[in-house]
């Protein structure tokens, strides 16, 4: 097998092989939590440690291979200097002959007769050479606005339109956040004979050299990746030099570019600073939910003019949007029972949780209901039998959380109900939109239930840190970071930071992100990945290479397993990592072994010292900060306006139409068949139920957790919040675990933040007792006439022992009002 290196230079012809990959030199870097770590074996099939949004472990040798192989330039120079090529003197209305061979090419190559709405004018523009913004609702045909083109691009080289020659006919390159959507556009497309291919996790090694060879070649229509291979350095350069150029640039679920988005993820802010470095032509931004608010920060994002915005209607006058709300599940699962028995047909179910939906498809087995469950946590081939299940049958009924439906095509889906609250506007307009694709009448029901209210809370909540914990993660990650410039890189292993600083993957992502892209500190750069193991499968003694001898010496086998120790077969026996990691996939290829990845690690290349100034330190912690404050709230947010939508006195759809800035056909306003235009009454409002302060409880999660340095941990715990840090110390499973749900979290999180900060500690239905105390006495409520003296005593004694078990200064307070035992301190409360 080649080395890449030179396999590069030998379909280029153009430059010698690069030196070794410059993070070989992070070895000498002390362990710590954003350094190497090495990982527990997980469990799985082999080459699987991959997540949702296509970045693999098993891509590490194909990312260090484009980061040494930079090619020459073969791209054809963009027409505007910032890269997104934006031709201001073609006239707003695409023209004719864009529109005529839109349609040649959709009835030619994909069999179809016509376009729908909006369609043949935001293609046509591309065709132009404008960038487009398409808001389609879901089913609405967007992955049209990119194929079309796609296929366009050569007809118009052929016709002699474009000046260029055989070969230069560039990519489209599509963005893309989940890996089923990629592999099933990009299958049936190949039916169709358009060339086209997805870069993933799920590439073979030789499947992957083909692609780099195809594009290099010029033989690829379509090419299709996740968002996170945006932070290799060497796919960008690759990209950037891709023969004929990236004639477009498709952002598939572009909502999450926009910090306002019901959906946003980190690595997509990227995508626009992606798009000047390879000089993308023209940019087309496809999402089926955006407000106008969003909308807006996407088309700014990418330079595109508000005449290439394009959006059609949300409304579906099929849909019957119904709901109803009840206290407990114990009352709503009854009339999801008469809802599927009343409307027959292909059905989505959805919950919340994973345990949800196993436990609400087998109660409806059991009630002789064909039903099903699906969520992320299953195997991709239990997955994929769901998946096809669902597709042959008419009747199966598919209880699962919001991992199910995307790119999911059938038309036939007759109801789609939510069994719990969604998490957003935006969520609950796609997840609608799966039902009745083929015109038909179709039905959407909403179960609000005041049980649910909780659990949306505590997701909506469980992102926010504590301020401590930023700021001291800040300081120690950029207090790693060495004073030798060639050196000055940062190893970020989100996954064990997450617990050292109770803080979640997701959000640590964001906060890198922010510092990348906000605060221009670091600039992301390869990941690598620090656990290799594999199971011997054919002999291979054979292999003398220096790579093969670095492996076997570096090697512990342990049971089938046999593990490699990557860095020290680069520290002490001298092979380059890039070498290693190649020849152990070069060896999984050939079938002598199977390999087994694990433990990714973040590489982030550091631009900018962390300021010296204690202001500007604080600046940037308080900045980041806010930021993160402002998601929780927006979160608070959505959910109250699902709650709003269903509990107010107004049409469904035209309150959901107006939420994007849309409206109803012909002015209506109202649909005439949502649960409100038929009623005229509106669904009762729901809470969840708060009861008493209970001190005991307080005290006893206060004893269970002897830290006092973060009052948001405690609060948590008692909420039911799960973190990192509760999650290490098996707090999850202990009693006093949501043990005061039914309180509200902001009064949980100033009872916990009196008792960390030392300070006088206000309970509800009481007065400030602590340190400081002695000066104002805590009093009780004045009694009501009705509460009988037994409760009163009660409520004396319990207070009293709750302050003697979460107060030191209670004692001193006591003793100097002569206080000796719970009676006198009722009689003083009483007094005074």
């Amino acid at each position: 097998m080649l080395h890449l290196n030179n396999f590069f230079s030998q379909i280029l012809r153009h430059r010698p092989p690069l030196n070794p990959p410059h993070y070989t030199c992070y070895n000498h870097l002390p362990r710590r939590a954003f350094q190497s770590i090495v990982y527990p074996p997980r469990k799985g099939p082999p080459m699987a440690d991959s997540d949702d949004f296509g970045l693999s472990s098993e891509d590490e040798a194909e990312l260090l291979d484009l980061d040494t192989s930079t090619a020459p330039t073969l791209k054809r120079k963009a027409d505007a200097a910032n890269g997104i090529v934006s031709k201001k003197s073609r006239p707003n209305e695409p023209s004719d002959s864009a529109r005529a061979l839109a349609n040649k090419v959709l009835k030619q190559r994909l069999g179809l007769d016509g376009f729908r709405l909006k369609q043949e004018t935001a293609i046509a523009r591309l065709l132009d050479g404008e960038s487009s913004v398409v808001i389609f609702p879901t089913g609405g045909g967007k992955s049209l606005c990119y194929q079309i083109p796609a296929l366009c691009f050569k007809e118009l080289d052929l016709q002699g339109h474009t000046g260029r020659s055989a070969g230069e006919g560039g990519i489209t390159l599509v963005v893309s956040p989940l890996i089923a959507l990629m592999k099933d556009q990009v299958d049936a497309l190949k039916r169709r004979g358009i060339s086209a291919a997805v870069l993933n996790s799920t590439n073979s090694r030789d499947e992957y050299m083909a692609i780099v060879e195809s594009m290099r070649n010029g033989t690829l229509d379509i090419v299709y990746c996740a968002p996170e291979r945006l932070n290799n350095e060497g796919f960008v350069s690759s990209m950037a030099n891709v023969r004929g150029g990236v004639r477009l640039l498709a952002v598939d679920e572009a909502h999450c570019i926009s910090e306002w988005g019901h959906a946003f993820r980190p690595d997509y802010l990227k995508v626009a600073r992606f798009a000047k470095e390879i000089k993308a032509e023209r940019v087309v931004c496809l999402t089926a939910t955006a407000t106008r608010q969003v909308a807006e920060d996407v088309r700014k994002a990418f330079n595109v003019p508000e005449d290439g915005v394009f959006r059609t209607t949300t409304y579906r006058p099929n849909l019957r949007l119904h709901a109803e709300s009840y206290q407990t599940k114990a009352e709503s699962y009854p009339r999801l029972q008469a809802f599927l028995q009343a409307h027959p047909g292909s059905s989505i179910v959805y919950v919340t949780t994973h345990k949800q939906a196993e436990s609400l498809a087998e109660q409806l087995r059991k009630h002789s209901f064909k039903a099903r469950h699906f969520h992320a946590g299953m195997k991709p081939n239990e997955k994929l039998d769901c998946q096809e299940a669902f597709m042959r049958a008419n009747d199966l009924i598919m209880v699962a959380t919001i991992a199910f439906g995307m790119g999911v095509d059938k038309a036939n889906i007759r109801n789609v109900v939510h069994y719990d609250i969604p998490r957003s506007l935006e969520g609950y307009s796609q997840e609608v939109g799966r039902a009745g694709r083929d015109g038909l009448e179709s039905h959407c029901m909403l179960y609000l239930c005041a049980e649910d209210l909780h659990i949306r809370e505590s997701f909506a909540r469980g992102d926010l840190p504590s301020k401590p914990s930023v700021e001291k993660l800040l300081k120690e990650v950029f207090s790693s970071v060495p004073t030798r410039p060639p050196e000055r890189h940062i190893e970020a292993s989100l996954y064990h930071m997450s617990k050292e600083y109770d803080i979640r993957p997701t959000v640590l992502g964001n906060i890198f992100a922010q510092l990348e892209l906000r605060f221009e500190l670091l600039r992301a750069t390869t990941p690598k990945y620090t656990q290799y193991s594999y199971t011997g499968l054919k002999n291979f003694d054979w292999d003398n290479s220096a790579s093969a001898i670095a492996i076997r010496k570096s090697s512990n086998k342990k049971s089938k397993l046999t593990y490699v120790d990557i860095d020290e077969a680069c520290m002490q026996h001298g092979a380059a990592r890039m070498e290693v990691v190649s020849k152990l996939n070069h060896w999984n290829d050939e079938g002598f072994i199977e390999l087994r990845t694990g433990g990714v690690i973040n590489l982030y290349r550091v631009l900018k010292d962390w300021p010296p100034s204690e202001k500007e330190q604080q600046r940037i912690t308080d900045e980041l900060y806010e930021d993160l404050e402002s998601r929780e709230q927006q979160e608070l947010q959505r959910m109250e306006e699902v709650t709003d939508l269903i509990t107010g006195e107004a049409c469904f759809a035209q309150t959901l139409a107006g939420h994007f800035g849309d409206a109803l056909p012909d002015g209506a306003k109202e649909c005439g068949h949502c649960t409100w235009c038929e009623t005229r009454k509106a669904v009762p409002k729901v809470k969840s139920p708060q009861r008493p302060w209970d001190p005991k409880k307080f005290a006893r999660i206060l004893q269970a957790c002897p830290d006092r340095d973060d009052p948001r941990y405690l609060a948590r715990i008692a909420f039911g919040i799960s973190s990192p840090r509760i999650t290490a110390a098996k707090l999850h499973n202990s009693p006093v675990f949501e043990s005061m749900a039914d309180q509200d979290f902001m009064t949980l999180l100033k009872a916990f933040t009196d008792i960390c900060n030392k300070t006088p500690t206000k309970l509800p239905g009481q007065q400030a007792v602590g340190q400081g105390a002695a000066k104002k006495a805590p009093q009780l409520p004045k009694t009501d006439p009705q509460v009988t003296a037994a409760t009163s005593a009660k409520q004396h004694r319990d207070h009293f022992k709750h302050f003697q078990d979460v107060s030191s200064d209670f004692a001193d307070y006591c003793a100097s009002r002569g206080i000796k035992n719970w009676q006198q301190y009722g009689d003083y409360q009483d007094k005074h």
